[in-house]
């Protein structure tokens, strides 16, 4: 059974720390005879208070806004404890105080989100896209100590604000190191890793809102860069007496001719061939990144390089198909390179899988659909980028044609 329980709201003064004529106002709560009292953060004029009416005397406008700010709060403690009354709790003076006060409502922060999302996704993101997500939060928790003075943020305190915030924090980011300045693309991808957890977290409903729902990402299109077939012919042809520089061309030619990326390159075992139904040799594998499986028929160059490393001293002791590198050496390596080989170009491994895409397979004619199979998108406009290249190839083409057709009509006129 029941038992019926009773309210009782007083507001009164601390006179016993009045200074300069001002006293703080409190809230007393008193439910079936005990109570607690809340301090109102608001002082109110000594001489003017009422204790009888609990309220300011006179018609003045100091005292009738201090009597409708006690009106609001008397309303919201009662409104504190009809909710209460509605979830059928048992009710205290405390928990009226607390629920007043928000202190029973859990506000999750961006830093329980961070964690969240970290813990949940470990098992489902690679290590390497964790790892560019751990760099994210390093900027957004940078961001709120510098920006907003705190050491976390509270979800629901999100806004667009905030956002536009961060991403002017990220422009003006002076990097240590002598490391360049964050460009335009990079700050993107840290907002659109943002969103992706604030989405999260909408989807858990502990935010009532998509702080993100007016923003927009303001990515800007890049020409991918790749070698040209004569670029790629002096690269075959570059041959030194360091052998770590021919290693590492061998490993660029390689991806050059199979699209495969670097990490992926590097989990390649003799198990990652196989005869096809052609009767010629695949390498059938999956993209880390994606976890796609994708299925590459080897070109007679890429053979070539899977002999001349079969089974040497490297590969027989890592068990992979070829050499075994990490990336920023193969990376720094490739700046010798291509400073040895006469190639211009700012070369990084990953541009031998656009080399792949243009120079080797959509320049020669393989459709845009195979070509997006072999480098294991699972999105066709992800590989459209590359067409666009094409595009701009045959325009550079049409204008030598043009040109030399040009100088002929000349000739003749003469």
């Amino acid at each position: 059974m029941k038992t019926s329980q009773t309210l009782g709201i007083l507001f009164w003064i601390n006179l016993s720390r009045a200074k300069d004529q001002k006293a703080e106002l409190y809230a007393r709560i008193t439910v079936n005879g005990k109570r607690c009292n809340i301090s109102l953060k608001y002082k109110v004029n000594v001489n003017s208070w009422d204790s009888q009416k609990a309220r300011l005397k006179g018609k003045g406008r100091d005292a009738v806004q201090t009597n409708e700010y006690i009106e609001v709060m008397h309303n919201k403690i009662f409104q504190s404890y009809m909710d209460l009354k509605a979830k059928d709790a048992i009710i205290t003076a405390q928990k009226v105080k607390s629920r007043f006060l928000g202190e029973d409502e859990k506000h999750p922060t961006i830093q329980e989100l961070i964690t969240y999302h970290n813990n949940k996704m470990k098992y489902i993101l690679h290590k390497d896209t964790m790892r560019h997500y751990k760099t994210s939060q390093k900027y957004i928790t940078e961001y709120i100590e510098k920006e907003h003075g705190l050491q976390d943020f509270h979800l629901k305190d999100l806004n667009y604000s905030f956002i536009i915030g961060f991403e002017d924090f990220l422009r003006s980011y002076k990097p240590k190191h002598y490391q360049p300045k964050i460009e335009n693309n990079t700050i993107m991808k840290h907002l659109q890793r943002l969103r992706k957890m604030v989405t999260m977290a909408y989807k858990n409903e502990w935010i009532d809102r998509d702080p993100f729902i007016k923003y927009k990402c303001k990515v800007v299109k890049k020409e991918r860069e790749f070698l040209t077939q004569a670029e790629l012919d002096r690269l075959e042809q570059f041959s030194c007496s360091v052998a770590r520089l021919n290693i590492v061309r061998d490993l660029f030619v390689f991806s050059c001719y199979t699209g495969i990326a670097f990490g992926d390159l590097m989990l390649l075992t003799e198990g990652n061939i196989v005869e096809g139904e052609d009767g010629n040799l695949w390498i059938i594998t999956s993209r880390q990144k994606t976890a796609t499986q994708v299925k590459i028929p080897l070109l007679s160059k890429a053979l070539e390089i899977i002999e001349k490393h079969k089974r040497t001293e490297r590969t027989l002791i890592t068990g992979t198909l070829l050499p075994v590198i990490s990336n920023q050496k193969i990376n720094s390596y490739l700046k010798e390179v291509a400073y040895l080989s006469q190639i211009k170009k700012h070369l990084t491994f990953h541009m031998a899988r656009h080399t792949f895409a243009t120079t080797v397979t959509l320049t020669n004619g393989v459709p845009l659909e195979t070509v997006s199979k072999l480098l294991g998108h699972t999105k066709l406009v992800t590989t459209q980028i590359y067409a666009r290249v094409i595009e701009k190839k045959v325009s550079e083409d049409m204008n030598i044609l043009r040109a030399k057709m040009d100088k002929r009509d000349r000739s003749m006129k003469t």
